[in-house]
């Protein structure tokens, strides 16, 4: 990897990290606390991750417990959870909350799946729109005589070769999630 292509790669690695965290979101019918993850409370008029609330455990498959450091804050939490996209109601026992996640129906499994796929094409063309940079990049740097023909020739190439690396990797990536939420 060339020092011209690197900056390129960085922003590649993190398109990938970013598809990481939208895919942790998305439930597959078993409980992960990361569902959690955009969810905010208002904590004494701070917005605040849940997890940095209270204590957040799954103590069965398909049960997320919340128990809340500060006792007050049940009702802002609930009220969080029930406002989200979640689709979940919390059960609050007047010291934590519980969500049962239900078995996902058929139907919410293909939903989910076409999510997950269109998020990988989200990440797909937000690769490619990083080889257009990096080849206008190289491009310009011909033009400027701070590079050679072949030298940019050779970048692009590099360029390919890493778009095509991380699209393999993306679609490898939607394809096991796919199969996870398909999976009963």
């Amino acid at each position: 990897m060339s020092e011209r292509t690197a900056p390129f790669e960085e922003k590649m690695k993190k398109t990938i990290a970013n598809l990481d965290s939208e895919y942790m979101t998305i439930r597959a019918g078993r409980a992960n606390p990361h569902v959690l993850d955009k969810i905010t409370v208002d904590y004494y008029g701070t917005p605040t991750p849940i997890n940095q609330v209270g204590n957040v455990s799954v103590p069965e498959a398909r049960l997320i417990q919340i128990q809340p450091w500060d006792g007050s804050m049940l009702k802002a939490i609930e009220k969080a959870i029930n406002q989200s996209e979640l689709g979940i109601h919390p059960n609050n026992d007047g010291k934590v909350i519980r969500l049962v996640f239900p078995e996902l129906t058929e139907e919410r499994r293909v939903a989910l799946t076409k999510d997950v796929k269109k998020k990988a094409e989200d990440a797909k063309v937000a690769i490619r729109n990083i080889r257009r940079d990096a080849i206008d990049s190289f491009k310009k740097a011909e033009k400027a005589k701070e590079i050679t023909e072949d030298d940019r020739a050779s970048l692009e190439e590099e360029i390919q070769k890493m778009t095509e690396k991380f699209g393999a990797e993306i679609d490898k990536k939607s394809e096991a999630k796919s199969k996870d939420i398909m999976s009963v």
